[in-house]
């Protein structure tokens, strides 16, 4: 059955505030609730920028990476300055001080921020639709890479800690990596409980590593100067601009800050940033350029040498324990992120299990589970190292954080009223940053870069083939469609036989006759006592809150239109649905209840402009979407399908 036909249509989303200040409450109105915020926001947040000093700054001195420079004074300065900046630029003004402040009722993320942008047709927009579900297809390439590059960096550093388990890294890195995934479906309630204190004491680690060498060697804190960048520039060049595919490895985790907005709350996030997380970050990035001043030749894995011997073994696993916690904010992450396509009308319908009966964000989808382990080991075997894996990791969160800008500017401009003096200059230095961190990236294409890019190729395939799809079945059953009330006069003229119990009908047009009410009459020439026309329409806003969510109308002669509203962030489960119908003067046995779908063979013999290729993927797309009735969560033994061919 497709969606169309069981009624998930995004619908016109409600007036929205004109300014960028509706970010929903987050209430932690106890001391003890808002510490809990902030460590939660600590260790779910900020996970994979927090484990990037494993690797970023090796990538720019090892002699294993393909761009780097010799670990010279001048080289140094040079590179840290660019950190610093890279982490203040990006990070702190960009998305801290701007893209978090375009919260769709307290949510973020790229597919929210599509759903800020008013929906009235302009010339382009069906093109900044496009960039953005190219953008979300991109952060899945993120999304594999991550836990990938994570947990084999910090198992490198057993070779630090006992050079013969050199061999050992990748199976024990496999290992890590399965068990992480096997435990998904158990949800991340208890993992989740202890994410905070993991990375917290992560960042204690980090900054006191760092702050060692620093008070070691206080003149590395002359790479704040930003001429050190300049000339860095100047005597490299080229090779100087394409080293910045390494250090934007510093940066990495930025979206998914953004994305994870609607779980904490702008306010916590910020704090946690300025408190923890850049201090901490900054110490270790410094602290590792004060040891390359003192030992040039410790570039091989500068982060390990900052511990003392004696410590280099509790390090590793601390490290791999923050990589975990990394690892596993980019899952729940994916998840998130497919959750909002299925209900934004972008995706097909997959398995979406609510891992709590307290919190509705924390979902397992296991179709997504296995694809991100197959992926994510086959990276691991593929490139063996994180200095191979680091040339594949940059394209896509570039890439993804460029098409953030555009949009932004669109909301801004379009949503906001900002006038094009305000808009311009602080999206203007945005998008001159984020092209060159792409440029920069994209020659590392064929050294890997091109394992995300075809990740996002298919991705962006499937979710572009799948909306196209249903809205050419939606135009198909539109035109079809038969006015409810001249089928309720042929019912007050013809006067059938009426049934004992009650009839639902999935109806996709909230006004019209559903198709599959007109077959079921058509053929069986009776129907039931009480017969429901159901609606559930997709607004394009994070959630809808139960007493909004319900409408229902009486029509006559036992009919009643049921129109249920959701956001991109829920999940619609019928049986509960009906059941609340109660309280709206619709009373339900649901023991003595049918539920009425369609199923569609769909056939690439029709004459709509789509590619007959694109025809036949859909179809198959469609045979192996997850069924409506699981979907929906409608009792097996009460469902009665009707068939129907269908020409695209």
């Amino acid at each position: 059955m497709t969606e169309d036909q069981a009624g998930t249509l995004p619908s016109t989303p409600p007036p929205a505030s004109a300014a960028p200040h509706a970010a929903a409450p987050h209430g932690a109105t106890s001391p003890g609730a808002r510490w809990a915020l902030l460590l939660g926001a600590l260790g779910v947040v900020f996970g994979d920028i927090g484990t990037s000093p494993l690797y970023a700054i090796k990538e720019c001195f090892s002699p294993a990476s393909p761009h780097r420079v010799l670990p010279t004074p001048d080289n140094i300065l040079g590179i840290l300055s660019l950190v610093f900046w890279s982490l203040l630029m990006v990070v702190t003004v960009k998305y801290l001080t701007f893209v978090l402040k375009a919260d769709n009722q307290g949510s973020g993320g790229i597919l929210a921020l599509l759903a800020l942008v008013p929906t009235r047709k302009g010339p382009g927009t069906g093109l900044l639709v496009l960039l953005v579900l190219l953008g979300a297809s991109l952060l899945y390439g993120e999304g594999v890479i991550t836990p990938a590059i994570s947990v084999l960096s910090a198992m490198e550093g057993l070779e630090i800690v006992y050079e013969p388990l050199k061999p050992a890294v990748v199976p024990l890195t496999v290992l890590i990596l399965v068990a992480l995934f096997l435990v998904q479906k158990r949800g991340t309630g208890g993992i989740g409980s202890v994410f905070g204190t993991v990375t917290l004491i992560w960042f204690v680690t980090i900054a006191a590593l760092g702050a060692r060498w620093i008070v070691a060697n206080p003149s590395v804190l002359a790479a704040v100067d930003p001429r050190n960048a300049v000339r860095f520039f100047l005597e490299h060049k080229s090779h100087g601009f394409l080293l910045l595919g390494a250090v934007v490895l510093c940066i990495t985790g930025c979206e998914a800050l953004y994305a994870d907005m609607g779980h904490f709350g702008r306010g916590p996030i910020r704090r946690v940033w300025f408190v923890v997380v850049w201090p901490a970050l900054l110490l270790n990035y410094f602290g590792q350029g004060a040891y390359l001043l003192q030992h040039p030749e410790g570039a091989t894995n500068p982060f390990y040498a900052l511990a003392p011997s004696w410590a280099r073994g509790p390090t590793v696993a601390i490290a791999t324990a923050a990589t975990i916690v990394a690892s596993q904010a980019l899952i729940s992450g994916a998840f998130s992120l497919t959750q909002q396509a299925v209900q934004l009308g972008y995706f097909p319908r997959v398995t979406i299990v609510h891992t709590s009966k307290d919190t509705e964000g924390q979902i397992y989808i296991p179709e997504i589970n296995r694809a991100l382990l197959v992926a994510c080991i086959t990276l691991v075997l593929m490139f063996r190292s994180s200095t191979s894996l680091a040339a594949a990791y940059g394209i896509a969160v570039t890439a993804t954080m460029t098409i953030t800008t555009m949009v932004y500017f669109v909301v801004v401009t379009q949503r906001w009223g900002w006038p094009l003096w305000k808009a311009l200059p602080p999206v203007a230095v945005f998008l001159a940053i984020d092209v060159s961190f792409f440029t920069a990236n994209a020659a590392k294409f064929f050294h890997g870069g091109w394992f995300p890019v075809a990740l996002a190729a298919v991705l962006f395939t499937v979710m572009t083939t799948w909306k196209s799809g249903r809205r050419i079945l939606a135009e198909s059953f539109k035109e079809g469609v038969l006015p409810l009330e001249l089928f309720l006069e042929d019912v007050e003229r013809t006067k059938p036989h009426r049934v004992r119990g009650t009839a639902v009908f999935m109806a996709s047009n909230p006004n019209g006759t559903p198709p599959v009410l007109l077959h079921h009459f058509k053929h069986n020439q009776v129907l039931h006592e009480q017969v429901v026309l159901l609606s559930i329409m997709n607004e394009r806003v994070p959630e809808i809150p139960p007493e909004a969510r319900l409408s229902v109308e009486h029509k006559g002669h036992g009919f009643y239109r049921v129109t249920a509203r959701y956001g991109f962030m829920q999940t619609p489960h019928v049986p509960s649905l009906l059941a609340a119908c109660e309280e709206h003067g619709l009373s339900i046995e649901l023991g003595r209840a049918s539920y009425y779908l369609g199923r569609e063979t769909l056939l690439p013999t029709g004459r709509s402009k789509m590619w007959k290729w694109r025809k036949d993927l859909f179809a198959f797309i469609s045979r192996n979407a997850r069924p409506a009735t699981a979907y929906f969560g409608l009792p097996p033994g009460r469902v009665v399908e009707l068939g129907m061919q269908i020409d695209l």
